[in-house]
């Protein structure tokens, strides 16, 4: 097949979504597929590039960030986007478009399907559920309309969790919907001898629940453990003058944005001893996963992205319930705990793979 992938977060920016839609194209690309990716382009990355027989094609846009995309910079992605493809597709044909957020990317897809005949499957990642993330509460109301087309007119509407497939059936039930998990790269992250670290990995936004975090290690005894939080965003700046002020400011490092192939991010989860996620809304974990194949004790919040990965009450605490966090971190801190197991294999970008070219194909 020739296959069109459309996604506005591609790496290296962006978050979990990102490298998710790497390994996607890549599978396609392995299996002897034609993958065209249009993405945006950011800073000194190249126009084109060809990576594990990707095309990946970065179109203008004005992205300032790395680790975060506000609506107008995603807008400037869309008519860079359709200026691209209104050229291209005059000579260039596919068989079927991926493209991954319903909002905005869906946008680009329904028109491309509507202009060129070309059908389309959209993955969903969270944020682009209507009502998911306060930081797009004000945009909602505009959005349903379009929203809906977009779902409506998807050959299938994906999401990485029973939970997050829910949500989008909470608002319309007129389409076609499928679970297919996030894959993990069994092989990636490895344990290495256990230290006294907790880690913490996530895109410094308040829906992340860090400040949870901080608040529930304020007047522990850490007896020589140490905390890192990799990631950055824009609540950075009032996260470290919270640590600040809970008497952390040399048990909690800042790490900044790192990337998720390098040494350094594997050195972090196989040294890390306890992995916590606070977030109040994922559509799958998958920080929660790479903690795990390096070996480290999740300790999550109870939410249905998180549930979908793990359904043991032992490792969760209740969402942004300070106390209940409190409590299990000072456990987990006074007593060594190895003998723990998960199964993790069901998330191999194998099997993963296998449920997109089915998908693709019929």
């Amino acid at each position: 097949m020739k296959i069109l992938f459309l996604n506005y977060e591609f790496p290296p920016i962006g978050g979990g979504a990102s490298p998710v839609s790497l390994e996607i194209a890549k599978g396609y690309a392995s299996r002897g597929h034609h993958v065209d990716v249009v993405t945006m382009s950011y800073r000194g990355l190249p126009d084109f590039e060809i990576i594990e027989g990707v095309n990946i094609y970065r179109v203008k846009s004005l992205r300032s960030k790395i680790e975060i995309c506000h609506p107008w910079e995603q807008l400037t992605y869309l008519v860079s986007a359709w200026r691209f493809l209104s050229r291209r597709l005059k000579d260039v044909g596919y068989d079927i478009n991926h493209a991954h957020f319903i909002i905005p990317t869906g946008v680009l897809a329904l028109w491309v399907k509507k202009k060129y005949g070309i059908p389309y499957i959209l993955t969903s990642h969270g944020s682009d559920v209507l009502g998911q993330n306060k930081r797009f509460a004000l945009l909602y109301p505009f959005l349903k309309r379009p929203w809906l087309k977009i779902v409506k007119n998807a050959k299938c509407v994906t999401a990485p969790s029973d939970y997050q497939i829910q949500k989008v059936m909470n608002i319309t039930k007129d389409g076609k919907f499928k679970t297919i998990a996030n894959g993990l790269d069994l092989n990636r992250f490895k344990p290495m001898k256990k230290e006294k670290k907790i880690l913490i990995v996530a895109r410094l936004f308040q829906n992340k629940g860090i400040q949870d975090i901080l608040d529930a290690l304020k007047g522990i005894d850490l007896d020589g453990w140490h905390v890192n939080i990799v990631g950055d965003g824009p609540f950075r700046e009032i996260l470290t003058e919270k640590a600040h002020a809970n008497g952390l400011k040399d048990k909690v490092k800042f790490l900044g944005w790192i990337g998720n192939n390098s040494s350094e991010m594997k050195k972090l989860y196989g040294t890390s001893r306890i992995f916590i996620s606070a977030s109040y809304f994922e559509s799958f974990g998958l920080t929660v996963l790479e903690a795990i194949s390096a070996g480290c004790y999740p300790l999550v919040s109870d939410i249905g992205g998180h549930r979908y990965i793990i359904d043991d009450d032992r490792f969760f605490f209740q969402k942004e319930n300070v106390e209940d966090l409190r409590q299990k971190l000072k456990y987990l801190i006074k007593h060594k705990i190895n003998d723990f197991k998960i199964d993790i294999k069901r998330f191999s970008w194998s099997n993963v793979i296998k449920d997109y070219i089915s998908l693709l194909e019929n």
